[in-house]
């Protein structure tokens, strides 16, 4: 039972600790896409999603829930949840920021956003993405 305990705050810290890395290449790329080339939240908000993403699969997968399963079925999978969750936050990113409002706020929403998708993504992909292939991965 501990051993179970252990390795699910393991695989609990190596999420948050991978989920960070994708944080920062999020809001990295939004602050290039929205400051350097004045681009619109939404927009700016979707490219840095879509990199945050795959960086955040690829490492998820292969270090945090150790999966040997198909890795094109379980990035299907992924990009399920994307399907309902990026239209949700981008369309809420829009209403929330308005398209002319303070930096501050646009990065409020932002922050936000992330906190939703970690605690949302990490949920889905534990319980239905890797469910049956925890572990799976030889070391």
């Amino acid at each position: 039972m501990a051993n179970t305990k252990h390795t699910e705050l393991l695989r609990t810290v190596k999420f948050t600790l991978f989920s960070v890395s994708a944080g920062v290449i999020q809001i990295g790329s939004y602050a290039l896409f929205r400051e350097v080339f004045g681009w619109e939240e939404w927009l700016s908000y979707l490219l840095s999603l879509v990199l945050s993403v795959v960086w955040n699969f690829t490492l998820n997968r292969k270090y945090t829930f150790r999966s040997a399963a198909n890795a094109p079925v379980a990035m299907l999978k992924v990009a399920l949840f994307y399907a309902v969750f990026t239209p949700l936050s981008t369309w809420w990113t829009a209403a929330l920021t308005g398209g002319e409002t303070e930096s501050l706020v646009a990065y409020a929403v932002e922050i936000g956003t992330l906190l939703i998708n970690f605690v949302t993504e990490y949920l889905y992909q534990r319980f239905f993405v890797f469910k049956n292939s925890l572990d799976t991965a030889q070391k």
